[in-house]
């Protein structure tokens, strides 16, 4: 059954870097393109992104007092294609433990002419009573599209 368009949002972008590079950039290097001072739910600044490089591995972020709040989870790792991770942030953005309530960011890296190209999809939605007002969060200004610009700067 193919998934209906309005319960994803998709984004892509090419970068002028080796499939591997682009991996490790988005992965370990997430901190240094993630925008810290806006995107982060906890209650002190943050100071850190952090993806844990394996399956079952936590997404979470550390503030400035080493205080840590989850986002969610990797359920998948296969480096340097392919990474899904499990959003368990509600559309007020705050962290719901439920697997059930989760939905998933998939991102893959495909080598092209001269660079990778890196396509994320944000699917998932319906699990929400108001699929609509998170679809729209993370597609409008500030959400995957900026985002995935700030990554290709970085790489």
């Amino acid at each position: 059954m193919a998934l209906d368009v309005e319960q994803l949002v998709s984004r892509s972008v090419v970068v002028e870097a080796p499939q591997e590079r682009a991996f490790d950039v988005f992965t370990a290097g997430f901190s240094t393109w993630w925008p810290l001072a806006s995107h982060h739910i906890g209650q002190a600044d943050a100071a850190e992104a952090v993806i844990e490089p394996r399956a079952g591995g936590r997404w979470f972020e550390r503030g400035v007092d080493g205080s840590e709040c989850d986002w969610g989870f990797v359920t998948a790792w296969e480096p340097p294609h392919r990474l899904v991770l499990a959003w368990h942030l509600t559309p007020e953005y705050e962290f719901d433990p439920d697997p059930a309530q989760a939905t998933e960011v998939e991102v893959r890296f495909t080598p092209t002419d001269g660079g990778t190209l890196v396509e994320l999809e944000h699917r998932g939605f319906e699990k929400y009573g108001d699929p609509e007002k998170i679809r729209q969060s993370v597609s409008q200004k500030g959400g995957w599209g900026d985002l995935l610009e700030m990554y290709a700067k970085a790489v």
